[in-house]
């Protein structure tokens, strides 16, 4: 069995087809999809086919990343018609010859794959997040403000949030409403609400309780499918509104 994995493991390269959407606002009219041959391992992502693209072929593609282990956020775009990171993405699990990379919907292109954050991180900002109390000093014989197992599991999955977008990009309502706040920030606005440490829940409520921030979400659970860290915006959001309702406290 050894010696047939040793076998499989030194095949060649596999080629598959990556189209690259292009467009560079200052110029163009229209986005234009440019197609390139890259080498493919069972291993490689879709990340390692664009930085190939780059180094063999046309260095001037623009597409943002950083960490290349799903941590930063950086390399969120559309794959094969679905928001992902580029990063984590493997080819070999999109099944398919024909790899198609495009910009996330629901931001301004910069250039290329590249796309503006002003949006998200203004909304994000919005929300105040972090924790929110007046009495920051700790008591003389105290380390830390400790919580509960139960108290920290109301919230936790939300704060493996990453900023990376793919939410907003998936959210049906980010593109009909400019205004928007959007379901990565109403997320973040019930890590803190639920947060028992935080004393902001009240400003924060009144942040949201808008014809724009919380009552706008439509509940499509498009932004709890995409996320790559398991966070269910969907549910936080519904769960934030138990609180602007009265049947949490």
């Amino acid at each position: 069995m050894a010696q047939v994995s040793d076998v499989a493991d030194n095949q060649p390269p596999q080629t598959k087809t990556l189209r690259i959407a292009r467009f560079n606002p200052e110029k163009d009219n229209e986005k234009q999809f440019v197609e390139f041959s890259v080498p493919v391992e069972k291993w490689t992502t879709v990340l390692e086919t664009i930085l190939d693209v780059k180094q063999h072929h046309d260095h001037s593609v623009a597409v943002r990343y950083s960490c290349r282990q799903a941590t930063c956020g950086s390399c969120g775009m559309i794959i094969n018609g679905k928001p992902r990171l580029a990063c984590f993405t493997k080819v070999s699990e999109l099944d398919s010859d024909v790899v198609t990379v495009e910009p996330m919907n629901n931001f301004p292109i910069i250039r290329d794959l590249a796309v503006k954050f002003e949006r998200l991180f203004d909304t994000h900002h919005k929300i105040k997040p972090y924790l929110d109390r007046e009495d920051t000093e700790l008591e003389s014989d105290a380390k830390e403000f400790l919580q509960s197992p139960e108290e920290l599991e109301k919230y936790i999955q939300f704060a493996n949030c990453i900023k990376c977008g793919l939410c907003n990009s998936a959210c049906p309502t980010m593109a009909t409403d400019s205004s928007f706040v959007g379901p990565q920030a109403l997320a973040q606005a019930y890590r803190y609400v639920a947060d028992s440490r935080d004393k902001g829940k009240d400003s924060r409520l009144k942040i949201i309780d808008d014809s724009h921030g919380i009552w706008r979400c439509h509940f499509a659970g498009s932004c709890s499918q995409v996320c790559p860290k398991g966070v269910d915006p969907a549910m936080g959001i519904q769960l934030l509104r138990g609180y602007m309702l009265g049947f949490r406290s």
